[in-house]
């Protein structure tokens, strides 16, 4: 393949073939790896002219280089949860997942972003397009996949927070997503005087519902080459995000996982979209091979206890009824 032929005939050729060949233990999961295949790309449509083909096709070219630059430094570089995929045959496009950080109100959910290198690079800065399925839950982040970054370019900034061509990196990119955008207050992104709720609290509701909405949908529709991954991902990390869920919507908890004895305040439409979207995912989480026999026995034991409470309550209720009843009586009698 003319592909393969580029990759090998560049000054990174040991460490290309490496990933080509497919050296890798069974059932490991790489950070970073590459694969064919790239039909469910955002950019895969964007068309390319005479001018940029031949750059991308030119083993010699700075273009070219400078991808292979970008591929070594994540294969080396990327945090454990970043993962990243490149394509053999456009050597112009990368897939990322970042695996939401934990004390945020993105905890244990994933997040997809398409990337292309443009002819030019690294003058003009990638260009990065997040996979939203039309929701929006980041100031910086449009449901229609746009991201707001001042190191892409596409937000305003200090000049030492815009692109360098000498400096900046994809992995940069990858880093000041996961860490400046997906944050633990994200109301915070918004530099508007409009913002996205009446509090950082709230927002984090609403963000939180719109994670675990994420979840559902990557579940039913695993971006290609990521099947694995999500499937295993969610299979792990199933009882956590479950038990934040019934902590979050009890308010036991602050959106993040911050615990208290005091009960944190919570919006009705947070509520009631814990009540749908709580027995959705369990019902997923088990349909994925999640082992959650732990949580069925800590609900019915809650249920248990709930029953037993109320069943307190009725009876201390009628004899309470019961008692003015025969004090009532007893004056009666008196009289």
């Amino acid at each position: 393949m003319e592909a393969i032929w580029l990759l090998k005939s560049l000054p990174t050729a040991k460490y290309v073939i490496l990933f080509l060949s497919g050296l890798q233990k069974e059932g490991e999961f790489r950070q970073f790896d590459v694969v064919t295949d790239p039909s469910d790309h955002h950019y895969l449509k964007k068309k390319t002219d005479g001018t940029e083909q031949s750059y991308l096709t030119n083993s010699g070219s700075d273009v070219c280089k400078n991808i292979m630059k970008e591929w070594k430094l994540l294969d080396k570089n990327l945090p454990d949860t970043i993962f990243v995929r490149a394509y053999e045959d456009r050597i112009d496009l990368l897939r990322a997942v970042i695996i939401g950080a934990q004390g945020t109100p993105y905890h244990d959910g994933l997040f997809f972003f398409d990337i292309k290198f443009p002819f030019d690079y690294p003058n003009s800065p990638p260009m990065v397009h997040y996979r939203a399925l039309g929701m929006a839950l980041n100031p910086n982040l449009y449901s229609y996949g746009l991201v707001c970054l001042s190191l892409l370019n596409t937000w305003f900034g200090d000049e030492n927070e815009s692109w360098c061509p000498n400096k900046s990196t994809i992995l940069q990119v990858l880093v000041s997503l996961q860490g400046l955008v997906l944050n633990e207050k994200p109301f915070y992104n918004e530099p508007g005087k409009y913002k996205p709720a009446p509090s950082w609290q709230d927002y984090n509701q609403q963000v939180f519902t719109l994670s675990c909405k994420t979840m559902l949908f990557l579940l039913r529709n695993p971006p290609k080459h990521f099947e694995i991954f999500v499937a295993a991902h969610f299979r792990e990390r199933a009882y956590a995000i479950l038990t934040a869920c019934k902590a979050y919507r009890n308010g036991s908890a602050n959106i993040g996982g911050i615990s208290s004895m005091k009960k944190f305040k919570l919006s009705v439409l947070f509520k009631d979209s814990m009540k749908i979207i709580y027995p959705e995912l369990f019902a997923a989480f088990i349909r994925n091979g999640a082992s959650l026999q732990d949580l069925i026995e800590e609900d019915k034991m809650i249920n248990h206890r709930r029953t037993k409470e109320k069943k307190s309550k009725s009876i201390a209720k009628f004899f309470g009824k019961f008692s003015c009843l025969y004090v009532c009586v007893l004056k009666n009698c008196a009289e």
